[in-house]
């Protein structure tokens, strides 16, 4: 099931495949996807849910696998990759792709306000915290702390929301 806001903006080029498991995608109000994104149900049945004012850049993938919840004012660069999926490998004498799927770690859950920079690789059991910043290139596989201002980070504080 496919559920797109009325207010989100949906490039003609985006390409959000439907479930035949009954995956849902979710897209919320004055979200936006760009051209060339990939929506792909794969690997399980978990849900994508997407908040409201969120941007996904083009070129993103994004599996449904064991499910991906992304909160509201989030911030994704080009070409990010959201796999919160694995494939099962331990038995030598079957190939991979005869062996199914490793359970899940939880699939991927992103908090509100954070910003995905470029080519970053989300996987299965990666938790951004609100606020976060995730460098242009980065692979994620766990938590990732909540952006503190009296962390006295001076990057996180360019530009920052008062």
């Amino acid at each position: 099931m496919i559920d797109i806001h009325p207010d989100a903006r949906i490039s003609k080029w985006a390409d959000i495949e439907d479930s035949v498991r009954g995956t849902r995608i979710v897209i919320g109000a004055f979200s936006s996807v760009d051209s060339f994104v990939k929506f792909k149900p794969a690997g399980g049945s978990g849900d994508v849910v997407i908040g409201e004012r969120t941007t996904i850049n083009s070129g993103c993938v994004l599996y449904t696998g064991n499910g991906i919840r992304i909160g509201n004012d989030v911030a994704i660069a080009a070409n990010c990759t959201f796999a919160p999926v694995n494939h099962e490998f331990k038995d030598r004498h079957r190939r991979i792709n005869q062996q199914g799927f490793a359970p899940g770690k939880g699939g991927i859950v992103i908090e509100d306000d954070v910003w995905i920079g470029a080519n970053c690789v989300i996987l299965d059991g990666a938790i951004l915290r609100q606020g976060c910043v995730v460098a242009a290139g980065s692979i994620v596989r766990r938590e990732v702390a909540a952006y503190s201002v009296n962390a006295g980070n001076p990057l996180r504080q360019i530009g920052r929301r008062e």
